[in-house]
This record gives structure tokens, sequence and C-alpha cells, in this order.
């Protein structure tokens, strides 16, 4: 127990370090290359923010980007699965669907806002087709890895037993991708804040990213530091969402404690460690004793 509160209180730490160092440059007004005079100081935004959690646009901004972002990373999360798994187990689907994906791949999904300004009858529609596209392609490319990935030897035990294909499916394929699955998914999730900002930002009413990119036009630079507060956070509790629920999901996965530069810890048997010295020569004698008693009897077998 001790030694999770001392990382959280490190953690905090580290925090209020940051913050302290930045009031200290803007509060002294610092200008050596870059010229923190221009920034608010960490007491202006706090008042600012205040100021926002009074009002009712601010809880407003707040729903509307977490609606969109939770709808299309839900459908990125179906779409992107579905997709992976079906490139990686047809050769069919990766002949058909595998160039057009991977030419659209590349393109940045914030550069998909006037394709969704001219196809989508709706802003709302856009934006949520935006985050969907930001949050398609890892989750697609990480599932489709995983699945290959896998060891055909327990697809193989599974036929065996007389399974079928939705047998493998179920039993074989989704639950050994799981991980990599996930990884994609933590991925998506913070590729798609950074594009619903964007696009709110440049065709939007209402949201974190509409109300931030109004503070700028306005030169209103502590409320353009909530909304890059307010996004943080929020990507932040949602990441973690999302990599709690992959390991809830996975804990039937052998896991290894972490050692910061350096190797995975392994247990130590016990008996080994209280042997004295003496016993373990003796007992590295008796074991070069049974290996020289086995060659010898293979010799005599092979006479």
């Amino acid at each position: 127990m001790t030694r999770p509160l001392s990382r959280y209180a490190l953690r905090a730490v580290s925090l209020a370090a940051a913050l302290g160092l930045w009031q200290l440059l803007t509060g002294l007004n610092v200008d050596l290359w870059l010229r923190f005079s221009q920034f608010p100081t960490v007491t202006d935004v706090a008042r600012a923010f205040a100021d926002r959690l009074s009002g009712g646009d601010y809880w407003t901004d707040l729903t509307d980007s977490l609606t969109r972002i939770l709808t299309g990373f839900a459908l990125a999360a179906v779409l992107g699965v579905a997709a992976g798994v079906l490139v990686a187990r047809s050769r069919l689907a990766e002949d058909l669907l595998g160039p057009v994906l991977e030419v659209v791949r590349p393109i940045p999904a914030i550069a998909l806002v006037p394709v969704a300004i001219l196809l989508f009858p709706s802003n709302e529609q856009g934006i949520v087709f935006i985050t969907c596209t930001a949050a398609f392609f890892p989750v697609l490319v990480s599932t489709r890895h995983a699945v290959r990935a896998l060891t055909p030897v327990w697809e193989e035990a599974v036929r065996t037993m007389g399974g079928g294909r939705l047998r493998i499916l179920g039993s074989v394929v989704l639950p050994g991708a799981l991980p990599g699955v996930f990884g994609g998914l933590s991925v998506g999730i913070g590729v798609s804040w950074i594009c619903v900002i964007s696009a709110e930002m440049i065709s939007g009413q209402y949201g974190v990213g509409y109300r931030t990119w109004q503070d700028y036009t306005v030169v209103n630079y502590p409320g353009v530091f909530v909304g890059m507060v307010t996004i943080g956070v929020l990507g932040w509790i949602t990441s973690t969402a999302v990599e709690l629920l992959g390991r809830r999901l996975t804990r039937w996965l052998p896991r290894t404690s972490y050692v910061p530069g350096g190797r995975p810890r392994a247990p130590r048997p016990l008996a080994a460690a209280a042997r004295p010295e003496g016993d373990a020569q003796q007992q590295a004698k008796s074991e070069q004793h049974g290996e020289n008693d086995t060659e010898e009897a293979r010799d005599e077998h092979l006479v």
C-alpha cells in the first residue's frame, strides 16, 4: 500500500512543480527566447475556469463534445475491429478492401472536413464522421496485426474438436487479439479528441473546440487555456477508461512485474534462495553425476 501511495504522491509533486514553474515564468514576465510574458498566469486561468464552471455554456460545450467523441469512437471501434478481422482472415477481403484502405489511411482526418461538409446534411453528422475516421484506422491496423500474429495451433485444436468458423472466431480469434485491439483503441481515442476539436473549430456549433476558437478570436487567452485544460483532462479520462476496460477484459493474460530500466522480475524459488552454499554445490555435483550416468547408459545402448 505504501508504494502506490508514494507513486501517486510523486505524480502530484510533478504536476505541482510544472504549475509552479508556469506561474513563476509568467508572473515574472520572462522573455529570454520564449515569450512567457504573452502567457496568462496560472491564477488567471484558474479564475477564468471558475467563471466558466458557474455558467451554463461550459456544460453545454462539454456535453456536445463528449456526445460527438463517444458516438464516433463507438462506430470506429465496431467497424475497425470488424474490418481488421475480415482483412486478416480473408484473402478476398484483403484484395478488395486493402488497396482502398491503404490509400485513404495516410490522409489526415482533419483534411476530410470539406468532404464531410459536402457529404453530410448537417455539421453534427460531419463531425461524428471525422471523429470516426480518425479512430477507425488505428483500430483497424492494430486488430489486423493482432489477428495475424495468432499461433495457428489454437485454431487447429478447435478444428480437431469439431469447431467451425464461428467457434474459432469466438474462442480463438477475438480473445487472442484483444490485447492488440485495446492497444489500437487507446491510440484511437486520443486521435479522436485531436480531430473532433479541430473539426469543431472549423465547422462546429458549440463544443469545447468551438469555444476555444471563439476565445482566441476575441483575444481571451485565459479562456483559450481553459479549453486546452478541459481537452487534456477529458482525453486523459477517456484514455484511462479504455485502458482499464482492456485490463479488465484481458486479466486472464499472464502478467509480469515491470521494473523501469531493467528486465521483468522473475520470482525466485524459496527453496533455492534458502539452500546453503554447500548444498548447492552438492546438488550441482549430483546433477553432473546424473548426466554422466545418462551418457554411459546411452553409450551402452548404442553398443
